[in-house]
């Protein structure tokens, strides 16, 4: 069984659950704590994982929402320390692994939570939580292998934060789960893993063994068509295989930074009311910022065209349009239920997020303003 070692260590390939009882071994844990969601328990997929366990788990958190918050992460957290659990496995996409950090954090490390926030300088606040292992069953966030997790605190603002003690102490990486995944979760995930190895690349931070694995992730998921394949045929496990691999890809190249389309996509996600998926906003937003930033950074837009398989002259803010209609990706933020009147709100977010600092070409809050308008439809 492969196993890829880079900022943790990764049990990747068809079949990895199976390693599961054995990890939790390695890694002290005898009452495990899981963190999953309602459909992952609801597809049977949290069974998989309880027997592959070997044991009984100390608890099991299911109600994980889509955009993790503060106040159920306090619940959790509370449920965490009753169980009298000694480690979490998360199971999920994005929102159940973030969610599991929150609760690994909280459960070590004295309130408030937004002392650690990564935009005034917590991550030197954050020391060790207790042992994780990520099991994730979508293609797309990279969470399993990344530094950060995003909550929408209880003031409204959705907070990044970011400690080497924030990454799993493994992850399991099993594409064989991803195989149900429905079409469009297929397709938006597969976005936000497009998004992370575009964005990564782009930001002026100085990380070429970054920037190169998110060269190669864009190659795999777009100049490779796996992306298309796998949501053209989501019983395909060869496709499944090079997505999950695109999306641990995109994690470990975002170490680097990320940009505007994540500025705005973590500003319109702390609309809960909304129900917006982050990789749906990744893919609408993504055409509009790379046309922003067309001049900026010349040299790498001519490397992501030759990884995305596209002429010398190609617009790329047209090369991911196209993409979107063909996989099913609405076209606009209208299209989703955002309206004008969200465009003030998100814009005023958008430059607080730590993501906006990644940017190749400054944007302000016109420029955000103009690239919303225009993405609205």
């Amino acid at each position: 069984m492969p196993v890829i070692n880079f900022l943790t260590p990764c049990i990747f390939d068809s079949g990895a659950l199976k390693q599961l009882e054995v990890t939790a071994k390695k890694l002290g844990i005898t009452r495990a704590f899981i963190v999953t969601d309602p459909g992952i328990k609801a597809v049977g997929i949290l069974d998989k994982v309880v027997a592959a366990l070997g044991g009984t788990p100390a608890g099991i958190f299911a109600e994980t929402v889509a955009n993790p918050t503060e106040k159920q992460a306090k619940i959790a957290t509370q449920a965490y320390k009753d169980s009298g659990a000694d480690g979490i496995i998360a199971l999920g996409g994005g929102s159940s692994m973030d969610h599991a950090k929150a609760i690994g954090l909280m459960a070590s490390h004295d309130e408030p939570l937004e002392n650690y926030a990564a935009i005034i300088g917590g991550a030197k606040k954050i020391h060790k939580i207790p042992p994780l292992i990520a099991i994730p069953t979508t293609a797309g966030t990279g969470s399993e292998v990344s530094i950060g997790m995003i909550t929408t605190m209880e003031n409204g603002r959705k907070e990044t934060f970011a400690s080497p003690f924030l990454i799993p102490s493994t992850a399991i990486c099993d594409p064989d789960l991803t195989l149900g995944l429905p079409t469009f979760m297929t397709a938006a995930t597969g976005m936000d893993a497009v998004t992370h190895c575009i964005e990564a690349v782009l930001t002026p931070t100085v990380n070429p063994p970054a920037e190169g694995i998110g060269y190669d992730g864009a190659t795999r998921a777009l100049g490779g068509g796996w992306l298309v394949k796998a949501v053209k045929d989501g019983s395909d496990p060869e496709a499944r295989w090079h997505m999950m691999m695109a999306s641990y890809e995109g994690a470990l190249a975002f170490v680097k930074g990320l940009g505007g389309v994540h500025a705005l996509s973590h500003a319109a996600g702390r609309l809960h009311e909304k129900k917006l998926h982050h990789g749906t906003l990744n893919a609408i937003f993504l055409p509009h910022i790379l046309r922003f930033h067309d001049g900026a950074a010349d040299e790498k837009y001519v490397r992501l065209r030759l990884a995305m398989g596209l002429k010398p002259k190609a617009d790329l803010g047209d090369a991911i349009q196209d993409l979107n209609d063909a996989i099913g990706i609405p076209k606009t933020l209208s299209d989703i239920g955002l309206t004008a009147a969200d465009g003030p709100g998100i814009v005023e977010y958008a430059l607080k997020d730590l993501a906006h600092f990644g940017n190749p070409r400054t944007m302000t809050a016109d420029d955000y303003a103009k690239v919303y308008e225009i993405a609205l439809g």
